[in-house]
Parts: structure tokens; C-alpha cells; sequence
């Protein structure tokens, strides 16, 4: 019988000759894509240290004024020279403020996917019928007057859908004050209403001050040319890029979209 001090022995022995596991797949993939995203980090310029979560907690901010606008590109210029680049071709970027609460979401929802003057025409019809401008009377309207306003059958569904949720107890002035990833939650969790929708509506109807959309197809076409990269930045690349902007990522979007505009007068073929 073989003593326990050589069965120990044995033991150790096979588990030294036993491969070492290989890294999980998925592991390795998120390391590539990490690499990937710093890279594209890096080819932006400078890369600045991140900003910690307290920090951007106790610098956070309500864009209300143009001055507030001035005061963040001040900061961004400071800290990128990206944002110098395209503050000295473009000049200050707008405020761009809009209504608050219901009015201010059904406006961003109606104005999806259309010109500047077709959204205000169409809004304006729409306005018409929706007096009081409340979710009960949203939900009294029919498919025939919501599309003798220019409502196509994905906004209709979407707009009912936010006048349910405010009906049912969504307080979309509340959101101005709780943490935003809650104010997002809440807003996605509205059928129809997905990321985009929601950090517009926390960028100009709330004006957070910190508030980037990363999903935005002009935001990462300005980011793209501004930074001179082969590709258009994916939505976790752009994550990524606007996390140096913070605490004021909202002020870095209206500077890249007033830099895609003069970017756009220059260059045939970019996205409208």
C-alpha cells in the first residue's frame, strides 16, 4: 500500500504536466477591441487622463446660457487639441436649448429622420390638433388626424407610447434631477424611444451639461474627419473619444456638429 506522502507526490506531478488554461475567447476579444479603441483614442491627438466618476459628479453642469456654451469650449480647448482645431474652422457652437417635459420629446420624436424646415411644418400641423398639448389628448387623437399631421405609423406607435408612459406616471421634468444613467433608463424603457432620443433629450430639453450621443451618424463622420481616422467611428469608439470631453461632453457635441456642417460645405459626399 502506498503511503499518502507518495500519493501527494503523484498528484503534484500531474498537475504540473497539465496545460495551462487558455485565455477565454471572449477575454481576448475584449482586450483586442480595448487595444483597438485606444488606438483610435490616440489617433485623435493628445490622450488625455480620464476623468474619475466624482470628479465629473462634482463638476457636473446645466447648459441654460450661451455663456455656459463659451465656458465648456473654453475648457475643451484647454484640454484637446481637437477641439481647438475645429473651434478656430467652425466658430462658437449654438446653444441649442429646447422645451422642456412632453412637449420637448414629442418634439425631438416628430423630427426624427427629417429636414429642419419639413420637421417644423410638420410640427406645426401637429400642434394644431394636440391643444392642450397633454398625453390625454395625444391619446384621444386618431390615426387619421395624427396622419393628416405628417405622422408616419412608426411615430404614431411611438408617440402613443410615450403618451401612455407619461399617463402612467413617467414625470419627464424629474429627470432634470436624478442621476442621468437612471434618466436614460427610464426614457429607453419607452417603447420606441431608444439611446439617441434619450441623450438629445437630456442634452437640449434637460441641458446636461455632460451628456454625449454617441450613436449620432454626424457626430462620428465630424469625429472621423476632425481626427483624420480611416473609418467612421463605431458607437464604442465614439464612447471611448468622448470620454476625454467630460464634464463637458454636451458642449463637445455642439461643437462637432457645427464642424460637420462647415465640414459638409466643403466636401461632396458626406452623410446629410
Amino acid at each position: 500500500m502506498k503511503s499518502k506522502t507518495h500519493r501527494k507526490v503523484v498528484r503534484a506531478k500531474a498537475v504540473a504536466k497539465k496545460p495551462a488554461a487558455k485565455a477565454a475567447p471572449k477575454k481576448v476579444a475584449a482586450k483586442r477591441k480595448k487595444r483597438a479603441v485606444a488606438k483610435v483614442i490616440a489617433a485623435g491627438g493628445d490622450v488625455i487622463a480620464p476623468v474619475t466618476t466624482a470628479q465629473v459628479k462634482a463638476l457636473a453642469r446645466v447648459i441654460e446660457t450661451d455663456a455656459h456654451v463659451l465656458e465648456g469650449m473654453q475648457a475643451l480647448r484647454q484640454i484637446c487639441p481637437v477641439m481647438r482645431k475645429i473651434h478656430d474652422l467652425a466658430g462658437d457652437p449654438p446653444l441649442r436649448r429646447r422645451e422642456p417635459g412632453f412637449e420637448g420629446l414629442l418634439r425631438i420624436i416628430v423630427a426624427q429622420q427629417l429636414s429642419v424646415a419639413s420637421a417644423a411644418a410638420i410640427w406645426a400641423k401637429f400642434e394644431k390638433v394636440l391643444q392642450p398639448m397633454t398625453a390625454e389628448t395625444l391619446l384621444g387623437l386618431t390615426d387619421e388626424q395624427l396622419r393628416a399631421a405628417g405622422m408616419s405609423r412608426p411615430k404614431m406607435k411611438t408617440l402613443r407610447a410615450v403618451a401612455q408612459a407619461v399617463a402612467g406616471g413617467l414625470d419627464l421634468e424629474k429627470l432634470a434631477h436624478i442621476d442621468e444613467d437612471e434618466a436614460r433608463a427610464q426614457l429607453v424603457a419607452v417603447s420606441g424611444i431608444g439611446p439617441w432620443t434619450a441623450d438629445i433629450f437630456l442634452m437640449f430639453c434637460l441641458g446636461r451639461a455632460d451628456v454625449f450621443a454617441p450613436g449620432d451618424l454626424a457626430l462620428q463622420v465630424a469625429a472621423q474627419i476632425a481626427m483624420d481616422l480611416d473609418e467612421r467611428p463605431s458607437i464604442k469608439e465614439m464612447e471611448a473619444i468622448a470620454a476625454r470631453w467630460s464634464p463637458w461632453r454636451g458642449v463637445a457635441a455642439r461643437m462637432l456638429w457645427s464642424y460637420y456642417k462647415v465640414a459638409k460645405a466643403s466636401k461632396s459626399g458626406l452623410p446629410v
